[in-house]
């Protein structure tokens, strides 16, 4: 870059440490569409707060009533959930508005998982044939 221009400025406190650089309009619209994609991914880096919250996948509520419609367990469904992890419970989930817990999964298999909505951790509930065992697994930020 040119040391002087009236498109790209560096700007510096009065140590001379770097505090910035302003860009004209003219000179970000020629380059916006090659720069803005690594400025937002450092910027992530930087300040993860900035971060925008991934949309909400809608509940699996299909998989759940499939699961319900070929139940062949020795005992019946139930629908509270608690999180070992934060404390937070409820008798019936699907009641719940706001949602304490998020159904996340529900297969054939028994398998039904659900998402804490206070701290984020995921519950499993294992369907048995005879008994029914539930863990609670903290969550982990992806890196």
């Amino acid at each position: 870059m040119p040391p002087i221009s009236p498109h790209f400025l560096e700007l510096f406190d009065a140590a001379g440490a770097p505090r910035g650089v302003h860009i004209s309009p003219q000179l970000w619209e020629l380059c916006k569409e090659a720069v803005l994609p690594g400025l937002t991914k450092a910027l992530y880096k930087l300040d993860p707060s900035s971060r925008p919250e991934p949309d909400e996948r809608p509940e699996p509520m299909a998989e759940l009533e499939q699961l319900l419609a070929y139940w062949d367990f020795t005992y019946p469904p139930t629908y509270d959930v608690h999180c070992d992890c934060c404390g937070a419970k409820t008798d019936d989930w699907r009641a719940d508005t706001p949602r304490v817990f998020r159904l996340r999964n529900a297969n054939l298999g028994g398998l039904v998982t659900f998402q804490c909505a206070a701290c984020k951790a995921l519950v499993l509930k294992k369907h048995f044939k005879k008994h029914l065992t539930v863990e609670c697994k903290p969550y982990i930020e992806k890196g």
